[in-house]
């Protein structure tokens, strides 16, 4: 599925990752952690299908039990008792929702960046901050992309390896060694070149010099004004609700929340409709679509 979100200005996208982000890492309030969760897995699966849905399962959902579980057994702070370890140390219920609060702060925050590196490709990236942080920009994005492009050239080499015999699954175990060996000095010396070609490349287009114009093909149009709009009105409200101490909650020594008032849940609402900014555009494209097709 194509992703309609993708399509808006690098500024908008930009803006609302840096937005979701810095609000999935400071809020731990249940409600605001629960929407978050669940609008960043059904983003991602929209995003990339069944890969994100294997991802999420095969590690998100394994690293959010294990860091559950983790929390607990060493931290011991709360008044709510529920039993005693072996050793003597307590399991209190402040420690176990604290555990979850924080393993769902974390997987929540790997699966919005996970979002964010399909989305905010290198060229938006630069797009942005190409005149501002030249140099910082150009490097941020390589890092960006290292790991699922060294990854590829990766499995290019040991495919090559393999057709001579000398793959790290053939031969003894010594000769896997030195196979081994070779493929990573063969892929040291793949990345310490394409890094000296990379910067005699932008070097030569003048990246980076005061005067320098470059093409883009991105505009900032009507439809970004109003996203754009929509999104800082939403952040708005929910930032008077954390000024106001809507969105937070304490876990030690005891639980503490402020009540749910109609104003709390206007900040709930305005969170939601933040988190999934990206599925209704979505929704709302693939509507259109549908209805273009019924008439033609």
């Amino acid at each position: 599925m194509k992703d309609s979100f993708s399509t808006f200005h690098p500024f908008v996208n930009f803006y609302y990752f840096v937005v979701i982000l810095t609000f999935s890492m400071i809020f731990m309030h249940p409600i605001l952690q629960a929407i978050a969760l669940l609008s960043a897995a059904i983003y991602s699966i929209l995003l990339n299908g069944r890969k994100a849905m294997k991802f999420n399962l095969l590690y998100m959902l394994p690293l959010f039990l294990f860091m559950a579980v983790l929390n607990p057994a060493f931290n011991h702070e709360g008044v709510t008792i529920l039993f005693y370890l072996n050793n003597g140390n307590p399991i209190t219920l402040e420690s176990i929702l604290f555990g979850v609060a924080a393993a769902c702060m974390f997987v929540t925050v790997m699966m919005w960046f996970s979002c964010y590196n399909s989305v905010m490709t290198s060229d938006k990236f630069i797009y942005i901050f190409g005149k501002i942080l030249p140099a910082l920009s150009l490097i941020f994005s390589m890092v960006l992309r290292f790991v699922p492009r060294y990854l590829t050239q990766l499995k290019v080499i040991s495919n090559a390896q393999q057709c001579i015999g000398r793959d790290v699954s053939q031969g003894s175990l010594l000769s896997r060694a030195k196979h081994g060996i070779t493929i990573l000095s063969i892929m040291t010396t793949w990345a310490l070149e394409n890094a000296i070609e990379t910067s005699d490349s932008m070097k030569s287009r003048g990246y980076g010099l005061p005067n320098r114009t470059s093409f883009s093909i991105f505009r900032f149009d009507s439809r970004d004004k109003v996203v754009l709009s929509l999104l800082i009105g939403l952040t708005v409200i929910v930032l008077l609700g954390a000024f106001r101490g809507e969105n937070t909650i304490r876990y030690f020594p005891s639980i503490k929340m402020m009540e749910i008032t109609v104003y709390s849940v206007l900040v709930y609402i305005s969170y939601f409709l933040l988190c999934t900014v990206p599925v209704i555009i979505n929704m709302v494209e693939a509507m259109k679509w549908k209805y273009i097709e019924s008439k033609i």
